[in-house]
């Protein structure tokens, strides 16, 4: 691996806040609440403090957490983890997310101030609307968001899973009030690149929005340790191990070209999938992998000192692109 290699910090979309290619996602600080906590272990803040530094160290600048993190339970256990590693709120990129369910636009400015509270003192530079399941129209959505930003409550704008019309139209409401949309975060990984066929990552780069790749290591398939041994996954949550199982032996070709280049560069076969989602793209796509163990942390911020050759890329490209799950 060639370890002087440093992936640059890129800019959210046409803002001007800047992220590592690599952040951290804080849905496994959910405590076991919530929509997505029976997906995850229930860590102590000790454990996420750890967790956090190690990210920091790494040289990992932002962090992705979620109302429906366990109802805020990530949002607090990421920003005392924060505090614990002596970050300041100018020192990192926070980005959190309303849940729109059952809700309108209305709530979006209504329950900002509980957003607020609950990351404790750190300013929300992300803000982005969780899911396309609002009674809203994305114009309504975007209204709201941009009095947000009028009112300096947060300093930017993204959306996540929205297809390309909604995307176009979210771009185009923030637009008409001088704003751009920063971000849309969208599932994207090695086995499932369905946003490229849809046309998001052709619009994203089109409009110059940022795509933040969610489950980029596809609840761990891509590590390969499921494959090489099918009984972890009697370790792992029932929800993520239902998710796992039925694509063990489907992504089975992608996962051995995963172990066959991570030999090359002495890294994990996790690094490589990493790698090739933050440079296939050019400097579109950004990606948040979670971590439940300290070296997890550390082994996601590796991922940004070295880079695949062209050759590695185009490999994992078409081995991937004949998959069918």
């Amino acid at each position: 691996m060639v370890m002087n290699f440093v992936t640059k910090k890129r800019k959210l979309g046409m803002t001007d806040i800047e992220v590592t290619p690599i952040g951290l996602g804080c849905n496994e600080f959910s405590g076991g609440k919530g929509i997505f906590g029976v997906y995850f272990p229930d860590l102590p803040q000790s454990k996420v403090n750890a967790i956090v530094k190690a990210a920091l160290d790494g040289g990992i600048n932002w962090f992705d957490t979620a109302e429906m993190y366990g109802f805020g339970h990530s949002e607090a256990m990421l920003s005392q983890a924060l505090k614990s590693a002596g970050a300041r709120d100018n020192d990192v990129v926070v980005a959190t997310k309303w849940f729109p369910l059952l809700r309108t636009a209305g709530s979006i400015t209504r329950t900002i101030n509980t957003r607020l509270r609950f990351l404790g003192g750190f300013e929300i530079d992300l803000y982005m609307v969780h899911e396309p399941w609002g009674f809203s129209s994305p114009e309504a959505e975007m209204d709201a968001m941009a009095d947000l930003c009028a009112v300096n409550k947060i300093r930017s704008v993204g959306v996540s899973n929205f297809n390309v019309e909604r995307m176009q139209r979210a771009h185009e409401a923030l637009k008409k009030r001088g704003l751009t949309l920063a971000v849309n975060q969208v599932r994207y990984n090695l086995l499932h690149r369905e946003i490229e066929k849809e046309g998001i990552v052709e619009a994203a780069k089109e409009l110059g929005i940022t795509l933040i790749a969610w489950g980029p290591l596809s609840s761990g398939l891509l590590t390969g340790k499921y494959h090489q041994s099918p009984e972890r996954l009697e370790q792992v949550p029932l929800g993520r191990r239902m998710l796992i199982k039925r694509e063990i032996e489907p992504s089975r070709p992608v996962v051995n070209a995963l172990v066959e280049i991570a030999k090359i560069y002495d890294v994990t076969p996790a690094q490589v999938a990493l790698n090739w989602l933050i440079h296939f793209n050019d400097e579109t796509v950004v990606a948040i992998p979670g971590a439940t163990k300290v070296r997890h942390a550390k082994m996601n911020a590796e991922v940004m000192k070295f880079k695949l050759d062209d050759d590695d890329m185009a490999r994992l490209d078409e081995v991937s692109a004949k998959l069918k799950l």
